[in-house]
């Protein structure tokens, strides 16, 4: 094929499901050896798109041509026998399979055509490692794998179907810099031998790294296809949400308001140790640290999800032992956890009791629900949030990955909260999205609450927080400020280490 000619083509593409046309007229190419970014809001239409390519989703309407012939999948099998591979944000693994089971899955190398060729199965899956330059044990269950292995998975998986199509939704959202570095060498790795990849991210710095073409869709119609040369940051969140994002000032409570919630030398063996911290009343603090830090279960153990088994917690300066979330959340915490889907939601059931969940004595009256209380309330919530529904009775899991983080943000608002514990707040939310949670934020701050805020992303961290801890190896090794809150500095606390002893110590004014 001439390299100018498009592997992929979509023409005209267009998905209505009830209520909501996912897709509009869509057009897409992608070429072989390139990187092409997709971009948009949460409900711009780009889950619909690839569920269309790999087969999951039928188009109404249009055409798509692969290697300029028209193809037409009625099921992923179809598509991935083609030469597109879908790998999504949730991956799609068997845990208590091997990796080379899960990589060969229906495909198992077989002597004599019925036993399985086990030395011939691990030896290709070795070399298909080998050719990503990842390192993966092949006899160890998917389930003990991080994340950053299990994605090396379902590549090495796709590359063994021989795929030339390639689609990354959100590949980047659960790994921290070093996993994202070698990510990213695989991408490159990939495009050098020929695939065409199609990548999706929230993270917008990631785009300009990695891609060397972006489109953008806003509503389910495209808004325009660019090289990435001639494209901005500025540019594209106008493109995505059709304005300029304004600065986000972050929360610093006053030195005489109370002391929400403090820890002294709080510990979970195995997970953290030595930690005291305070959080004043109208405080944004931040916890920056690389994966496996400690920072997930220092939120955990204060929220009762773990039991720590050194230190104390002091709420309203009263020292409390929560054994359960349940008596965190009378007590006026709430958590929102760093994986939604398995942690924070019932996905099967409709966004109306995700969202009262917490609160429900608020909307009852002698044991009786007051349904039409209740639907007011999660109806106002929806404004506030700009959660994108058909409406309160909408099943979660029917929800962009965006909508499904603001659901579980409004469980907390509806419960009003003196004290947000949050963890990865904008996890696969798009930028936009972005924007309308840190305000939120702040005005819970504004408003008198204190917030701990978890992330991966230290630009997210910066904008947010006036303060930030760095926890590295279970311990606090970095306490910033003022002057002292510099991204080189927390980077390094983050990699190298801070103080002699280990730890930090947030104290208030």
């Amino acid at each position: 094929m001439d390299a100018a000619q498009p592997v992929l083509e979509v023409r005209g593409v267009t998905r209505r499901f009830p209520g909501v046309t996912a897709l509009d007229g869509v057009d897409f190419s992608l070429r072989a050896g390139e990187v092409h970014a997709l971009l948009g809001e949460n409900g711009a239409g780009k889950s619909t798109l690839i569920k269309i390519l790999g087969g999951a989703v039928r188009k109404e309407a249009g055409e798509i041509l692969l290697d300029g012939r028209p193809v037409d999948f009625h099921a992923p099998a179809e598509a991935l026998a083609a030469g597109i591979a879908v790998i999504y944000q949730e991956l799609v693994l068997c845990p208590h399979l091997t990796v080379a089971e899960n990589v060969l899955m229906g495909h198992l190398p077989r002597a004599g055509g019925v036993a399985v060729n086990w030395r011939t199965a691990k030896a290709r899956v070795a070399e298909l490692f080998r050719s990503l330059g990842a390192t993966v044990p092949l006899d160890v269950p998917v389930g003990r794998l991080s994340t950053a292995q299990q994605q090396m998975v379902e590549i090495a998986k796709a590359l063994s179907r021989d795929s030339r199509v390639l689609v990354l939704d959100e590949p980047s959202a659960a790994l921290g810099q070093r996993d994202l570095e070698h990510l990213f060498a695989v991408v490159r790795r990939l495009r050098e031998r020929g695939v065409a990849i199609v990548y999706i991210s929230h993270r917008l710095e990631e785009v300009f790294e990695i891609a060397d073409r972006v489109t953008v869709l806003k509503d389910g119609r495209l808004v325009g296809s660019w090289p990435i040369a001639e494209v901005d940051m500025g540019r594209l969140v106008r493109a995505m949400t059709g304005r300029d994002l304004g600065a986000v000032p972050g929360g610093s409570a006053a030195p005489d308001a109370p002391v929400r919630l403090e820890l002294r030398n709080l510990g979970r063996r195995g997970a953290f140790s030595g930690v005291s911290l305070r959080l004043r009343a109208g405080d944004v603090v931040g916890i920056a640290g690389l994966v496996g830090s400690g920072r997930t279960e220092v939120l955990r153990a204060v929220f009762g999800a773990d039991v720590p088994d050194a230190g104390e917690v002091l709420v309203d300066g009263r020292a409390v032992r929560f054994r359960s979330p349940g008596q965190a959340r009378r007590r006026g915490l709430g958590l929102l956890p760093e994986d939604r889907k398995s942690q924070g939601l019932l996905l099967n059931r409709a966004l109306r009791e995700n969202v009262s969940l917490a609160s429900l004595a608020r909307f009852t009256r002698l044991g009786v629900l007051g349904l039409g209380r209740e639907d007011r309330a999660v109806r106002e919530l929806m404004r506030e949030l700009r959660i994108v529904a058909r409406g309160p009775g909408q099943q979660v899991v029917s929800l962009s990955g965006g909508n499904q983080q603001k659901v579980v943000l409004a469980r907390w608002l509806a419960r009003r909260c003196g004290i947000l514990l949050i963890d990865e707040p904008t996890r696969g939310v798009d930028v936009g999205a972005k924007e309308e949670i840190y305000r939120l934020i702040h005005d819970l701050a504004s408003g008198g609450a204190a917030v701990l805020v978890v992330s991966s992303e230290l630009k997210e961290l910066f904008a947010l927080c006036p303060r930030i801890l760095v926890m590295r190896e279970g311990r606090l090794a970095g306490d910033f400020t003022g002057a002292t809150l510099r991204e080189e500095d927390v980077v390094a606390a983050m990699l190298l280490g801070g103080t002699d002893d280990g730890t930090a110590t947030l104290a208030a004014g």
